[in-house]
């Protein structure tokens, strides 16, 4: 049977191309973006299979409208693909607060709201997969990066819970956890570094930038097979909890769980001192 799949973040990247391996699959798709003039020509082949709408995930108002529109064009939800996002790099000292608070509201409260508006749905169907875009960044810190990586991190505490809420209804959670792709994140249209210069951060800044402008458009990920990738996740009975996309993100995950399982082994004597006496 097919699916209907309700994507944000899908006028390019990684979104866009979920989009596409899902329309090529059969299956029926409500592409959403801030500016439909920007994506909706790449979906204008495929008729009334595809729906774009325009959404801003920062702006609650426009979700409830948006999700409106993909129940009443396709008669429900099956897939739910929170893509939508940008990073915010930098050292957090020099990024101004309203700016990590926007960062927040997209990467973390826009997510959260539009899994708000869908899930209602889901539950009266008794069926539904949800894949939440989280990066590498949500399992690994990175110098330059402590505001992106706290929304990453944040959804992917959000998603192992509600998981554990949903899975009664039928409803499968997903993170998927891209290292590093080909994709315009890093592009000056996308990514933001701070606005304010501390001295004493100055040589760090300028390395943050070129650290993270090096691997712009020389990513080993390839976002179409990414987004095939996710339409065969979907179809699985089980999809799994956490999904490292990438070879960097497998390197990345191992070595990291494997140094927390020795720092947990080497320190659990004191940890579990402090227990009280019952």
């Amino acid at each position: 049977m097919s699916k209907v799949w309700f994507i944000t973040g899908a006028s390019r990247g990684i979104g866009l191309e979920i989009a596409k391996a899902a329309l090529e699959a059969g299956d029926s798709v409500v592409a959403s973006g801030r500016d439909v003039r920007q994506f909706a020509q790449h979906f204008e082949a495929y008729g009334e299979q595809a729906r774009c709408v325009a959404l801003d995930v920062s702006r609650a108002e426009q979700i409830e409208a948006a999700v409106a529109e993909a129940v009443t064009a396709f008669g429900r939800i099956d897939v739910l693909v929170n893509n939508a996002g940008y990073g915010q790099l930098g050292n957090f000292e020099e990024i101004a607060p309203e700016d990590i608070e926007l960062q927040f509201a997209t990467n973390v409260y826009g997510l959260m709201n539009v899994t708000r508006q869908v899930l209602p749905i889901m539950r009266q169907q008794r069926s539904g997969r949800i894949f939440n875009l989280s990066s590498i960044g949500g399992v690994v810190g990175f110098a330059g990066g402590s505001v992106y990586c706290a929304t990453k991190f944040a959804v992917e505490g959000f998603s192992a819970s509600l998981a554990l809420e949903v899975e009664r209804f039928g409803i499968q959670v997903s993170v998927i956890e891209p290292g590093f792709f080909r994709t315009d994140f890093l592009d000056s249209t996308s990514v933001r570094y701070g606005g304010k210069v501390i001295k004493d951060y100055l040589e760090n800044s300028t390395s943050v930038a070129q650290a993270f402008g090096q691997y712009h458009r020389n990513q080993a990920g390839d976002p179409v097979k990414l987004g095939a990738v996710v339409v065969k996740l979907a179809s699985m009975a089980r999809q799994p909890a956490q999904f490292g996309a990438g070879s960097d993100a497998v390197e990345y995950l191992t070595t990291t769980l494997e140094q927390r399982l020795e720092v947990v082994r080497a320190n659990a004597p004191l940890s579990m001192g402090t227990d009280g006496d019952f």
